[in-house]
């Protein structure tokens, strides 16, 4: 190549990466880019082969990642603190090797298992400020000569494009993966909303609201009713969050869906979705439930707890836990071998509270959590209002703008409605 017109040089260094840099932006394939960027690269340096590394994050080792000339070594891995390349890498600075047999961290391994024959190097790491990201490697000028302080200063100069041009294609990939996850997770937000029964009018006796701490809930509550004119309900928390948490409520929820119908009282339905879950459930997640069954015509509930905040009888001004019950679901079928007690409630005019543990462990302003005693507050200064409304106005006042939920918020309100 001619170095008499250094403008031209410059003007074809810049018109490079420019071109490097436009071919990653458009990549759907890095691996490819890369390859067609080395290539770009030895045939500007005048080089007889060329290999471009990176850092696999796992191991730690640099993976040669594109190789352009004679031989081909791709997926060779290059342990920490071995050979000319990791040089580069550790002192992140190019390295000129103008004669190979006096340096000491040349690999001549390499050169035997291949039988190319390495008589100069030139290595650049791909860095942008204190991030390296691997390095490019070049072998033999072509000609009499070896590489000199001009390739070394370009190489550097193009290392570092490749290296910025990389992270950038990293990042929009992964900003693309981020968006596809929330997607994702939307649409599962959106199935979990449909699976939730449907507002009833206000003069019916059983309302509920959920309010998911992230995009996707761990809670569920549902009512089916029955052929004799009661009507099955339960609420209930999955341990953990995320979308593990969220699918193992969708099969809690579907189960209760189809077993309610089947089985005589709220006992025997949270033996038998133990059971299901216990069998397949993934190890150390567990279910807390509480099953009900409301018989409208006498203002009676019956009850099953598996493992769940105790419900609020509230009467007036008097309010009364219905304590009781068993562990949580899915954790050792042979716990519901006996079955699952039931407790009578009578409602006499007033109303049942059942919610999950995000409503008693939501903060204040002051960032106390409410507990039990803020609970019965709430419902105290609300109570005059219609269950729908009253729930609303509950939620609303525990997810206060500016207020994060700590987990996500269930409730559940039984009326007597006669």
């Amino acid at each position: 190549m001619q170095r008499s017109d250094p403008a031209q040089i410059l003007a074809d260094d810049l018109d490079l990466i420019a071109e490097m840099t436009a071919d990653f932006a458009r990549s759907r394939d890095i691996e490819e880019s890369l390859r067609v960027g080395l290539q770009h690269i030895a045939t500007r340096m005048e080089a007889e082969a060329a290999s471009l590394f990176l850092m696999d994050g796992g191991s730690g080792d640099l993976v040669c990642h594109a190789c352009w000339g004679p031989t081909d070594v791709t997926g060779l891995r290059l342990p920490h603190g071995h050979g000319i390349v990791w040089r580069a890498v550790n002192s992140n600075r190019p390295q000129l090797v103008k004669d190979t047999t006096t340096d000491p961290d040349f690999a001549q391994r390499i050169d035997d298992a291949t039988g190319f024959t390495t008589r100069s190097i030139l290595c650049a790491p791909m860095s942008v400020r204190d991030e390296c990201v691997g390095a490019i490697e070049l072998f033999n000028k072509k000609g009499a000569g070896s590489f000199d302080d001009d390739d070394r200063r370009i190489l550097q100069a193009l290392a570092a494009s490749a290296a910025l041009a990389l992270i950038n294609a990293r990042q929009a990939s992964a900003m693309a993966e981020q968006e596809g996850f929330r997607r994702e997770l939307a649409l599962a937000a959106d199935i979990q909303r449909a699976m939730l029964p449907p507002p009833r009018d206000a003069d019916f006796p059983i309302h509920g609201v959920n309010l998911p701490a992230r995009g996707v809930s761990g809670d569920f509550f549902d009512l089916v009713e029955l052929p004799d004119g009661k009507l099955a309900f339960a609420i209930a928390d999955v341990s953990g969050k995320g979308m593990n948490a969220a699918l193992l409520m969708a099969k809690t929820a579907s189960l209760f869906r189809c077993l309610a119908k089947r089985l005589d009282g709220p006992g025997a339905l949270l033996a038998a979705i133990d059971s299901e879950l216990a069998e397949t459930n993934s190890a150390g997640m567990f279910v807390t439930m509480v099953a009900g069954v409301l018989d409208p015509a006498l203002g009676r509930v019956v009850l099953a707890n598996a493992g769940h905040e105790p419900p609020l009888l509230c009467c007036g001004a008097r309010f009364e836990r219905v304590d009781g019950g068993m562990p949580p679901l899915g954790i050792d079928p042979t716990l519901f071998m006996a079955g699952c007690p039931e407790s009578v409630v009578e409602l006499a005019g007033g109303a049942l509270y059942l919610f999950t543990d995000g409503l008693t462990e939501a903060k204040d302003e002051d960032g106390r959590m409410l507990g039990i005693e803020g609970v019965q507050s709430l419902l105290a200064q609300y109570r005059t209002l219609p269950a729908p409304d009253r729930l609303e106005a509950m939620v609303a006042d525990v997810a206060k703008d500016g207020l994060a939920l700590r987990d996500d918020l269930t409730m559940l309100v039984v009326e007597d409605r006669r």
